[in-house]
Parts: C-alpha cells; sequence; structure tokens
C-alpha cells in the first residue's frame, strides 16, 4: 500500500512490468547461455571427428557481381580446396560485369575446370537466383553433388570436403553452414554489422529447424531434382530460404556443419548497415514469418526491459528516490547478451584457428556489441512490418510473396 501510495497506480504498474521484463529477460538469458554451451560443446565435437571419406564429384556454383573487396582472394580460395574431384561454374549476370576479368584470370589457372557462365538479365527473380538457375543448367550429367557458395567468403582448404563428407547419408537432404563477419577497416558500423550476423550462426544446430546458407550448402544432385527446387526458384528473390521450403515440402533433413563456418571479409557505413540488415530481416519475413515474429518479439522484450529500467532509474533519480537498484535491474539483460557473445567468440576461436588473432584482437565487437544487437534488429523488424522492399547488389525488389518477386530499378 505504501508503494503504490507513493507511485500511484499509474507508475506502480509500470514498475510491476518492469520487474516482470526483467525475471522474463534473467530466464531467458539463462536459457540462451546454457544453449551456448550446448552449442560450443557440439562445435568442439564437430571439429574433433573424421570429415569422413565420401567424395563423389562436385559441381561448385559461385555467382559473382562486381568487384568487392578481397573478391580476388575470396574466388582464388574456391580453386584451391583439397577436394579431389570438383569443378567452377562462376555466373555472372552481364558480359561486361567488371568482375569479367578475375573470372577469366582463374579459368586460366585454377587446376580445376572452371567455367564461367552469363545468365542475363532476370526476370521477375533474383538476379543471384536467376544467375544460379543459369549455372546449374550447364552442369550436365555426371556430377554426383551440388555445393553453393558466395563471393564475399574465403573458406579454408578443407572447407569443400567437410561439407560434403555428411551426404554419404542418403537420407540428407542438405549440408550447410554459415558466415561469421569480420570487419576491414576499424569502423563502428561494420562493426555492429559483424556483431548483428552472429546471433544467426548459433541459431543453426542438432534440430530439425536449420535453415539453408546460400554461402555454404551442399545437396546430392538426385535430391535437389526430388525437391523440385527450380519450381521453387521461380519468383523468388532467396535462393537459400526458397532451398529450405523445397527440403521441408518433401521432409527432408538439414545438417548443420560449423566445421565449415565461412570467414567473410565485410565493411560498410551506417547507410549500408540499414541497407543490408533490413533487407535480411523483410526477406525473412516473407519466405520465414514463423522465425520472424518469434525474433521480433524476443527483441521488443529485451528492449522493452532495458528502456522501462532506464526510464524508471531517471524518473526516481529526479525525484529523489531509491533508483541505483532499477539500473543494474536494467543492465541484467545486457550482460547476459554480452556473456553469451563470449560463448559466441569462444566457439569461433575454435572453428576459426586460423583468424583467432583477429577475433581476440576485436573481440569486443561480439562481445560488448552483442547488448546493443536486440535495438537494430527491433528497429529492422518494424521495418519489415512495413515494407517489403529491397535493394540487393544496385537492384530494388519488391517481395509479393515468397514465389513472387516484382524488380522495381535495375
Amino acid at each position: 500500500m505504501l508503494r503504490a501510495a507513493r507511485y500511484g497506480k499509474g507508475p506502480a504498474r509500470m514498475l510491476t512490468l518492469f520487474y516482470l521484463l526483467v525475471l522474463e529477460q534473467v530466464l531467458q538469458g539463462l536459457y540462451s547461455l546454457w544453449d551456448g554451451l550446448r552449442w560450443l560443446h557440439m562445435a568442439q565435437r564437430r571439429i574433433g571427428s573424421h570429415a569422413g571419406f565420401y567424395a563423389p564429384r562436385v559441381a561448385l556454383f559461385c555467382p559473382v557481381k562486381g568487384i568487392e573487396p578481397g573478391l580476388e582472394q575470396n574466388l582464388a580460395a574456391l580453386t584451391s580446396f583439397d577436394y579431389p574431384d570438383y569443378d567452377i561454374f562462376f555466373s555472372i549476370a552481364s558480359a561486361e560485369d567488371p568482375a569479367r576479368k578475375i573470372l577469366e584470370k582463374l579459368v586460366a589457372s585454377s587446376k580445376h575446370k572452371t567455367h564461367v557462365i552469363v545468365a542475363g538479365r532476370p526476370e521477375g527473380c533474383g538476379e543471384k537466383v536467376n544467375n544460379l538457375r543459369a549455372a546449374v543448367e550447364q552442369a550436365k550429367d555426371g556430377y554426383e553433388v551440388f555445393v553453393f557458395c558466395d563471393s564475399d567468403g574465403r573458406p579454408g582448404r578443407s572447407w569443400l570436403s567437410h561439407l560434403v563428407a555428411p551426404l554419404a547419408d542418403p537420407h540428407l537432404g542438405a549440408v550447410t553452414t554459415f558466415r561469421w563477419f569480420f570487419q576491414q577497416r576499424h569502423g563502428f558500423w561494420s562493426a555492429l554489422a559483424s556483431a548483428w550476423n552472429a546471433p544467426a550462426a548459433t541459431y543453426l544446430g542438432e534440430h530439425d529447424h536449420n535453415f539453408c546458407w546460400g554461402g555454404g550448402t551442399a545437396i546430392r544432385r538426385e535430391r535437389f531434382e526430388q525437391a523440385s527446387v527450380f519450381d521453387f526458384w521461380n519468383g523468388s528473390v532467396s535462393d537459400d530460404l526458397s532451398l529450405t521450403a523445397a527440403l521441408r515440402r518433401m521432409g527432408a533433413p538439414i545438417t548443420f556443419a560449423p566445421e565449415c563456418m565461412v570467414p567473410t571479409l565485410f565493411d560498410c557505413d551506417a547507410a549500408e548497415l540499414l541497407e543490408f540488415t533490413n533487407r535480411q530481416i523483410i526477406i525473412l519475413r516473407v519466405y520465414e514469418s514463423r522465425l520472424w515474429t518469434q525474433g521480433g518479439l524476443a527483441h521488443l522484450l529485451y528492449c522493452g526491459a532495458v528502456l522501462l529500467g532506464v526510464g524508471l532509474y531517471f524518473s526516481e533519480l529526479i525525484q529523489g528516490g531509491p533508483a541505483i537498484h532499477l539500473l543494474l535491474l536494467a543492465m541484467l539483460p545486457p550482460v547476459l547478451s554480452m556473456a553469451r557473445g563470449v560463448l559466441r567468440l569462444t566457439a569461433a576461436m575454435e572453428i576459426l584457428p586460423a583468424w583467432k588473432s583477429k577475433l581476440l584482437a576485436e573481440s569486443w565487437v561480439w562481445t560488448l556489441l552483442a547488448a546493443a544487437v536486440p535495438f537494430l534488429a527491433l528497429w529492422n523488424t518494424a521495418v519489415a512490418l512495413f515494407s517489403r522492399k529491397i535493394r540487393w547488389r544496385g537492384i530494388r525488389y519488391l517481395l509479393l510473396s515468397p514465389g513472387q518477386t516484382r524488380i522495381l530499378t535495375r
């Protein structure tokens, strides 16, 4: 009664709501830490296991557009795997693409047969999807496995062997992995993008709701054709989530290979950060609406607890009442978020030993900035609620549905 009399009904209710939000966030944070430990142990177990001996002939597909930082080194890495038998199919939309000179140089120097496919302009689908369709159509009989990758990643020499080997199990739908962003110029916005990207990697794991990632997915050709992936790519802007939908329709499981995590060099300014993150969440809303809803709710509860606690703290401070406990409670969710970031960083250092020094030097990116990521993600969720327009590699799209895309400007 004294508390109600002091605060009034409205403020007392806000205080009660704050306590409930903090309690929910602490319980959720503790569960996330337990889940993070489990993910770390899973990654350690996978790293220590033998890749296997399954090594059929592979067609490796990589869509390319324009010159990006480190492009030549990235593409050169694709020609240097220790895998015994694979051909490479680079695909571009136009013969005038500035990356073509680099591609032709690689064709001349690669020890593996390398093709450059000119796909032409897309009509009613994403340019990446159009490039991939054209490249897959050029892969004639003789390839048992298809592998898809991106031009901005730089995988290690054993990457292809580890990604393909689990397909020895004929019941698998696909094997997939994810990226780990590294900033190049040490800018804040690039660092925030790296921190924003990290939680998505640990969403994948040993469960039945994995999704395919276009920068690193292996699938048997027979499974690709059985799943009618081309049909799912019709009118799509997302090659990987459409592939995921095709495999889910036929009940084919997707296995996650953390040992195949792809180092990806990435730099952006504030506008490019928002363009990238908004695009990812808009695509998620269109293709995986349940996951978008769950993520948006989680970010809302986190941000609500922190902002409400800080607001109550300043309100009490102004009124001369005891306030420090409110600020301490409001900081609990960010502290737990940073602790989860430490677990992710620990796992990344074990998965990517060649990058360990860079991971340690920039550890604040994936630990301290983890506390700020939900605020950016909540903004992305709000943008996706009101817009289905994205900009990707200079082309603007309107995503009407998973199978219907409208090209607005090229």
